[in-house]
């Protein structure tokens, strides 16, 4: 390419005037075209101004939901199958222990498939960029320090309201409980997968879709009752926990509304929860070398710090 033009600059002073214009009027000129990828968007998306619709958003979320109670339990087949072979039908599920953990293992593959769905929406198979449509950037007016002090303050909170609100044992706290290799992989879904997966789908997809039509006050209050609703299930006889889940679900959804930004909501989301998992792991540490006379308070502390884990 460099060869052509460089020979049709170097031949174009012999041309005389007249057969430059004979040229011309033989050849008229043209703009050059612009050099665009095929597929690919002339400008950057505005992650609240989003090219897909309520109807893909509201698909998302659904099967994201149905991703996480179905891929479990398909997880837990295979196990069961060998069991069944082994031991024979009765003592299929008698290996608890193992179940639960499986069961918890096979939430990682549910929050990758809910990914894909989320790239192939937001991306309309890959027209689109992920990343920039979702705004996952840092906004001037909101920056790392800020939304890790934000966490820190949310979880105080969130330790304040458990300690004050007593209520009854969660399912969380029963899996923790069950066995350590629970413990850990609940501590590494908590951080590796499940704030991206959850700020994705509900500051990312949903959201901008609802704000969209509705607005940003009622795209707020839908997306922070939204992400209430999936935790429900899982803290339902525990009024604290879910006040928790509440005030942070508002507070991601207003960050998210102020910034225009998905980048610091999954920071908050990741710091209020590594918190949590460190202590977490942690926890049997304290139970082993802390003098009795504080061990129940330590485990107590524990217990209400990461009740709103999930």
């Amino acid at each position: 390419m460099l060869t052509v033009l460089h020979s049709s600059l170097t031949l174009s002073p012999i041309v005389t005037s007249n057969e430059s214009s004979s040229l011309s009027g033989s050849f008229p000129e043209t703009p050059a075209p612009l050099l665009t990828s095929p597929g690919k968007p002339d400008e950057i998306p505005d992650p609240d101004n989003p090219p897909w619709g309520l109807v893909g958003a509201l698909a998302a979320w659904g099967v994201s939901v149905a991703l996480l109670i179905i891929v479990p339990v398909l997880t837990l087949i295979p196990y069961v199958l060998y069991r069944v072979a082994v031991y024979g039908p009765g003592e299929a599920f008698r290996a608890e222990q193992q179940i639960i953990v499986l069961s918890i293992v096979g939430v990682l593959p549910a929050h990758f498939l809910t990914l894909a769905l989320a790239w192939l929406i937001v991306t309309n198979r890959g027209r689109r960029p992920f990343w920039k449509s979702l705004g996952w950037s840092w906004p001037r007016n909101f920056g790392p320090w800020k939304a890790i002090l934000l966490a820190v303050l949310l979880l105080g909170v969130g330790l304040l309201i458990t300690t004050m609100v007593r209520g009854s044992e969660t399912q969380l706290d029963q899996l923790i409980k069950s066995s350590p290799q629970a413990r850990w992989v609940v501590a590494f879904l908590a951080v590796a997968t499940a704030p991206l997966v959850e700020e994705v789908i509900y500051r990312g997809v949903l959201f901008a879709a609802f704000q969209k039509i509705l607005g940003t006050r009622w795209a707020v209050v839908i997306i922070s009752g939204l992400f209430l609703a999936v935790h429900i299930l899982q803290y339902f006889n525990n009024l604290g926990v879910l006040s928790v889940i509440m005030i942070l679900s508002v507070a991601l959804t207003l960050v998210r509304a102020y910034t225009g930004s998905l980048l610091p909501c999954f920071v908050i989301h990741l710091v209020f929860n590594g918190i949590q998992s460190l202590v977490l792991l942690l926890q049997p540490w304290l139970e082993r070398y802390l003098p009795p006379t504080r061990q129940i308070e330590a485990v107590q502390l524990v217990e209400n710090l990461v009740r709103h884990l999930g």
